[in-house]
């Protein structure tokens, strides 16, 4: 149930509704939207729903909670939420472009990569220091070592930089290092680390699991919030189809979809859906057009010789032309993007 007060109710008239809703052990948040104190209470009790919450004063309405009645949804809150992050703002209408290596590999290969994507406009660059890998005899990642190049990364070039984190116990770890937390594809399900990055002040980039419906993605959004992080940042990153012309397949659907049913930004991930160069270009400005605040891309110098998915990883040349490519299509688009839910 969440309870919207008058833009006018007093901090009294708001503790009342709280004490209410505790004495009935109702798990209580609070939060503002458009001036209006929010108060969103879950309990067992039908006491709660039952009880005549819109004759107490200072309230404005009632929400019931059903299902899909969620804190990332939109009648939660109706503005969009904006994540930001030394001085790079994802949902507010522009459009944000984070790139890099999908490895960090050396000192050296991360920092000329990062060098270059800044050049070209990128505002965020990602590089793992930890990777989930299909066979266990493949490469891992640097660990710390690479979270430390990271961190060098940043305080050379000056932006947010983006990390993979895998488990619940090195979520502070690379919360040290890394500006943005990314949960990949295949934890998107690990409950426990949603709780803990969602005990974090840090921005969270939540992909979509590679089998995961809609609904499924927005829960585990719902996890990260309910821990009081409401910094999220939603990324679509392909889904797995039955078609092998390209890795997993793009739902460009899931873009309009989250942006009505919840207040987060979405981003999409065009390299690691389709896992093939070729394609990574028309799919990035497919997202664009379709209402998403960013972009995902895979960037190496040499992807010839890269660790981690060198085939999908675009050369610096090809990313500079993806680059004008993004500002031409989200300049040319004549609706506000990406306002209340109307991509």
């Amino acid at each position: 149930m969440i309870i919207v007060m008058h833009p006018e109710a007093t901090s009294e008239e708001v503790a009342q509704i709280v004490e209410r809703l505790q004495d009935l052990g109702a798990d209580i948040h609070i939060t503002t939207d458009g001036g209006r104190t929010v108060v969103s209470g879950t309990t067992e009790s039908r006491l709660a729903e039952e009880a005549p919450w819109t004759d107490l004063p200072g309230v404005e309405r009632v929400v019931p909670m059903v299902r899909g009645g969620r804190r990332v949804g939109r009648h939660f809150k109706s503005e969009d939420t904006v994540v930001q992050t030394m001085g790079v703002r994802i949902g507010d209408g522009s459009l944000t472009v984070a790139a890099g290596p999908c490895a960090i590999e050396s000192r050296e290969q991360m920092l000329e990569t990062a060098r270059l994507v800044v050049t070209a406009g990128a505002k965020m660059i990602r590089g793992d220091a930890f990777k989930p890998r299909t066979s266990p005899y493949a490469f891992q990642g640097l660990g710390k070592a690479g979270l430390e190049i990271l961190a060098e990364v940043r305080e050379e070039t000056g932006r947010p930089v983006v990390a993979e984190v895998l488990d619940p116990r090195e979520v502070e770890l690379v919360g040290s290092y890394a500006d943005v937390l990314r949960i990949g594809t295949r934890n998107m399900s690990n409950q426990a680390l949603l709780r803990e990055v969602g005990r974090q002040s840090k921005p969270v980039m939540l992909k979509r699991g590679r089998a995961s419906t809609i609904e499924e993605w927005i829960d585990a959004a719902e996890y990260i919030h309910n821990e009081g992080n409401p910094h999220i940042v939603m990324v679509e990153r392909g889904i797995r189809g039955f078609d092998p012309s390209a890795r997993n397949t793009l739902d460009i659907s899931a873009v309009p979809l989250v942006k009505l049913a919840t207040h987060l930004p979405v981003m999409v991930d065009p390299s690691h859906a389709a896992g093939r160069r070729d394609l990574v270009a028309s799919l990035a400005r497919a997202a664009v057009a379709a209402g998403a605040d960013g972009v995902m891309i895979d960037v190496h110098p040499r992807p010839e010789e890269a660790m981690v998915d060198g085939p999908q990883a675009l050369l610096p040349d090809e990313f500079e032309m993806l680059m004008r490519d993004l500002e031409a299509v989200a300049s040319a688009l004549t609706s506000p993007r990406a306002s209340n839910g109307q991509p």
